[in-house]
């Protein structure tokens, strides 16, 4: 039996690799979207080499009833949905609440009614706040630092409560910094990997957020859909009803990512191994060093990261070359 799949901001980042992945896989995949981040671009082929597998809906999950649309029928549901950016919820709390917290709570009534097998959804690593405590442990979390942060550790909390009073199947996947194929290098928000690879492609000179010694545990796309997949399908009783670090296990800082970043392009163009990294004011509501500890998703979901932050820089920096140029 052909098992169903609802993938929420299908057509972003994650969420359209995810898609691709499980589409490879022979799943019904169901993309819900409505595109005020995700591109129609990231999920055209897709729809053109899976007609028959493959369906969109232009939706939005603040939407109830596209919510409701979205998830009939379906197995499982893997939320990626989302306004991400800290700076973004800085600047406008009141959207990131609606998306990220009304519209979580939409989702997961929707999947409570229509009976999905299990909800997996993408929670965040902004979750640990302003603990200083190294490396982030699951259950050591300190206050949020900005609206954003406060979403995501709110939907945590949904999470919890609908698993317990509806007995449905939830697991959350606290994401550290991921990055790879299709994460968008354009607009006032983008990340940082994209955003410095487009900078340094064009000859313009990356400016870091402070003096560059921040550090992150940066996680390869390919790594996080591995999480996804094993979330999704887990017959670990143990495994369910909880949040689970995603990430590689190692932290870079701003100044290694960027000589990595020279590194790898130059090799394409020499000339960008001479191009000068500024510096600028450290950005509000940004914690200064992220790093997870990996083990309790090794442990109950059996996850091996494949890709290291410098092997997933590589293949990352490829895929910009090729499609940026």
């Amino acid at each position: 039996m052909k098992q169903n799949v609802l993938v929420t901001g299908g057509a972003g980042f994650i969420g359209s690799n995810l898609c691709e992945y499980l589409l490879s896989l022979n799943f019904q995949v169901i993309c819900l979207d409505n595109f005020a981040t995700g591109k129609i671009e990231n999920i055209l082929p897709l729809l053109n080499m899976y007609p028959d597998k493959f369906k969109l809906i232009v939706g939005d999950i603040r939407n109830f009833s596209d919510c409701q649309k979205a998830v009939e029928g379906v197995d499982y549901v893997l939320h990626e949905a989302a306004l991400g950016s800290v700076p973004r919820s800085i600047k406008d709390p009141i959207t990131s609440n609606n998306v990220n917290i009304s519209g979580f709570l939409n989702m997961l009534v929707a999947a409570r009614d229509a009976g999905v097998k299990r909800f997996v959804y993408a929670a965040s690593s902004s979750t640990y706040g302003d603990s200083t405590f190294l490396p982030k442990v699951e259950d050591v979390i300190g206050k949020p630092l900005s609206p954003y942060a406060i979403t995501k550790y709110v939907n945590e909390l949904y999470a919890d409560v609908f698993s317990k009073t509806y007995d449905m199947e939830i697991i959350g996947l606290r994401y550290f910094n991921v990055f790879g194929r299709r994460q968008d290098p354009n607009g006032a928000y983008a990340a940082v990997i994209p955003l410095f690879v487009k900078k340094l492609m064009a000859h313009e000179s990356p400016i870091i957020n402070g003096d560059g010694e921040y550090s992150r545990d940066f996680t390869y796309i390919d790594n996080v859909v591995q999480m996804n997949m094993l979330a999704m399908t887990t017959d670990n009783p143990e495994a369910l009803n909880t949040v689970y670090n995603t990430a590689f296990g190692e932290r870079t800082t701003l100044n290694q990512l960027t000589a990595y970043l020279k590194e790898f392009l130059t090799a394409f163009d020499p000339e960008i191994e001479n191009i000068e990294i500024l510096h600028g004011l450290e950005r509000v509501g940004d914690i200064p060093h992220s790093l997870a500890d990996i083990h309790k998703a090794k442990t109950l979901l059996g996850y091996n990261p494949k890709f290291s932050m410098r092997e997933g820089l590589k293949e990352a920096v490829k895929w910009y070359w090729d499609n940026l140029k």
